[in-house]
């Protein structure tokens, strides 16, 4: 874990106790601080009992801490821990910031800080892929993997590569990012912002705002043009999208958003010093994140890509943008054979209209397929498939080299799956099945076939 003689005789309150506020608890006790810690679960209080008092800071007279350590999901605008710390003249923090705070006890290392609404999971996950496959010691933590104070420090010359949502960014005062990303900004999460787009704006600029004169800064060109991210100290460089006939041998990062992130990605681990032939190396051998346009298999040249993560429309547009015509492909016809349906979070498929000529076939599955299939009926050819095992079947066997069968709900899936991720592992679980021959014997007789 991280430790530092900064938080040394020192006392803290830690509010919420699941995975990041243990990890917490446990780097503030390693490091000599005085804890006092709360969560409403007796399960989650019962993990750190004995090591520190256990009171809820709402109750006690903070006069004299050096922080309230709260969970990103702590609403600030809305929960009283805020006022009752600042009647104390006491910071609402977030393991961010002790993170920050412990920087400088660190073997000399670097941080890359990655921000917006949308591709900071990618990215991030990325721009680590890529400097550990060039053999930088790295780590990658924050919104994403494992907490930061969980993790062992790296040796001198490592890149920390942090996921920062804007929750977190609310509780860090002093992260200075040796990179900074600001890749996008859409309205999201604005009940938090006391429904101000202006305010999250705001609250995801703040990441450049710390940084000093000499960093380096990353940010969306039409973003800064509309004035909804204001630069700090060391200016800005504008994003540019990788190019697309760069991007075809990047199995993982098709279409044009992962064009953005592939280029944040690609910039940043430049002006960490890295050359062209270990970051195109990086770029062809990611395999992206579970759930996100993830490649399952390349089965007799038709890729099977898993975008289960994708909820919604405004998800699934850009994995159909991402497997245009090919005019040496098939004679440049139509190559998705689209998995679509689930529990709809909104009606219809507009937002999806306009990459519909890239769909060879349109295979609907769950509570939204009769809806989604009435309204795709004189589109493309449609299958009533309903399960997802039968559409993976019918799609693969349709399927010719160079075409993609690709799952990408724009539905939640509480309708059949427990979430997202069980209808992402059973569709990697099919597709392994089917191309291994598992069912052949009628084993599971829903995916009878024969490939």
């Amino acid at each position: 874990m991280i430790t530092s003689p900064a938080f040394s005789g020192k006392k803290y309150a830690v509010l919420g106790l699941a995975r990041s506020g243990f990890a917490v608890v446990r780097a503030l006790v390693a490091s000599g601080a005085e804890v006092t810690a709360w969560d409403r679960q007796e399960d989650a209080r019962a993990k750190v009992e004995g090591l520190v008092e256990l009171a809820d800071p709402l109750e006690q007279d903070l006069t004299g801490y050096a922080g309230v350590v709260v969970s990103p999901g702590v609403p600030l605008n809305t929960h009283p821990i805020a006022g009752h710390a600042a009647k104390f003249g006491v910071p609402v923090i977030g393991d961010i910031e002790l993170f920050a705070q412990a920087r400088a006890d660190l073997p000399a290392h670097k941080v890359v800080g990655i921000t917006g609404t949308n591709g900071k999971s990618t990215t991030t996950a990325l721009v680590h892929h890529i400097l550990k496959e060039a053999g930088v010691p790295t780590l990658m933590g924050g919104n994403i993997g494992i907490p930061i104070m969980e993790q062992e420090p790296l040796p001198e010359g490592g890149v920390y590569v942090l996921e920062l949502s804007s929750y977190q960014i609310d509780l860090t005062q002093s992260l200075d990012c040796d990179v900074a990303m600001l890749l996008n900004i859409t309205p999201d999460h604005l009940d938090r912002y006391d429904g101000s787009f202006e305010n999250y704006a705001e609250a995801k600029s703040r990441l450049l705002s710390m940084q000093s004169e000499a960093h380096y800064a990353l940010v969306n060109w039409q973003g800064f043009e509309a004035g909804t991210i204001r630069v700090g100290k060391s200016g800005f460089n504008c994003i540019v999208p990788a190019a697309t006939d760069a991007q075809v041998n990047w199995p993982s990062l098709q279409g044009p958003h992962n064009a953005e992130n592939a280029g944040a990605a690609m910039a940043a681990c430049a002006w960490l010093g890295l050359s062209v032939d270990p970051i195109e190396k990086g770029l062809r051998s990611f395999t992206g994140l579970p759930h996100r346009m993830e490649l399952v298999a390349d089965h007799n040249g038709v890729l099977l890509i898993n975008d289960s993560k994708a909820t919604n429309q405004a998800s699934t547009a850009p994995a159909l943008a991402a497997y245009p015509h090919d005019p040496g492909i098939n004679d440049g016809a139509p190559r998705i054979h689209w998995i679509v349906g689930g529990l709809p979070k909104e009606p219809g498929l507009r937002e999806c209209a306009q990459h519909i000529d890239n769909i060879a076939a349109a295979y609907t599955i769950g509570e939204a397929g009769p809806a989604f299939a009435d309204e795709l009926e004189g589109q493309v050819p449609v299958r009533r498939t309903e399960m997802l095992c039968e559409a993976v079947k019918q799609a693969m066997e349709a399927a010719r080299p160079g075409e993609v069968v690709l799952l990408s709900p724009a539905c939640a899936s509480f309708d059949q799956f427990k979430d997202y991720e069980q209808r992402g592992d059973q569709f990697r679980d099919i597709v392994t099945a089917l191309t291994s021959g598992e069912y052949e014997n009628n084993t599971a007789p829903c995916c009878e076939v024969a490939l």
